[in-house]
């Protein structure tokens, strides 16, 4: 009797297994599809899929490849994802000026992850040159947005940058965060 319940219990995980699978791959073969036709968030996922290997085997290379093209219609997620892939080398050279290059792009979008990076990268001088006053505006905007813990890390970030400046400086990052705010109010 145990063996006849076991092979009912495998027989039952493995057609789930398959069932998963199938679904899978039926929803890659779409994402697909109109990732080819040019859909902006389907290459963005199809991207995804790739980069984490969630469908599809794990492949940086073509992770970046739909990136890109996403990424040039002006898909903000993939502006922020090739600047990762761009920095973090993966899948590309690693290129800090090519990375900070996507990062301002979605930042500029209002893409709150984009411009906790682009913070950092000022503040770190990885692909631009060193400025502590565009370094606290990104991060304050980015403080603004980000939810949770995150919120927390960026605004301890920010005003661990803000040690090394001076109240003017302060004053014009402050001044930078709130015009590009008010300009990109929705």
């Amino acid at each position: 009797m145990i063996n006849r319940v076991s092979f009912l219990i495998f027989s039952l995980v493995l057609s789930l297994t398959i069932s998963f699978s199938q679904a899978q791959t039926a929803h890659i073969d779409s994402l697909r599809q109109k990732a080819e036709q040019g859909d902006a968030d389907a290459q963005f996922m199809l991207g995804y899929a790739y980069d984490f290997g969630k469908g599809v085997l794990q492949d940086h290379k073509e992770a970046v490849k739909w990136w890109q093209k996403a990424a040039e219609q002006g898909h903000a997620d993939a502006q922020y994802w090739l600047g990762a892939a761009y920095e973090n080398g993966e899948g590309v050279p690693q290129d800090y000026t090519e990375g900070v290059k996507w990062y301002r792009k979605a930042a500029e979008q209002g893409h709150a992850d984009a411009q906790l990076m682009l913070g950092w990268v000022y503040a770190d001088g990885d692909g631009v040159p060193k400025d502590s006053v565009l370094a606290y505006m990104w991060l304050n905007l980015a403080a603004s947005k980000i939810k949770g813990e995150f919120r927390e890390s960026a605004a301890k970030f920010r005003d661990r940058v803000a040690e090394k400046m001076t109240r003017e400086q302060i004053a014009e990052a402050q001044r930078l965060a709130r015009e590009w705010a008010e300009k990109h109010r929705k």
